[in-house]
């Protein structure tokens, strides 16, 4: 699968789950600032590796919020209320 289909089925999933409505400082659960895959596939179970190294865009292994904002603009993760 190629990287454009991958990231296009990522958001085709993520679009069911904008109603959450979870703020993202409730998926940081060790409250370091930043969100690992852990925390993410949490509460969205259907984020693949892949999908998480496609949002990483520093390729740190977290999401800071300036990733955050980003896969939610792309589509990638649902939006937050925070």
């Amino acid at each position: 699968m190629t990287k454009l289909a991958s990231l296009t089925f990522l958001a085709a999933l993520a679009v069911p789950a904008l109603a959450m409505g979870q703020a993202a400082s409730e998926l940081d659960t060790n409250g370091d600032g930043v969100l690992t895959i852990d925390e993410v596939q949490a509460s969205f179970p259907e984020v693949t590796s892949d999908g998480f190294t496609a949002m990483d865009l520093n390729a740190d292994g977290a999401l800071d919020a300036d990733e955050i904002a980003a896969a939610q603009e792309a589509g990638l993760m649902p939006v937050t209320d925070g």
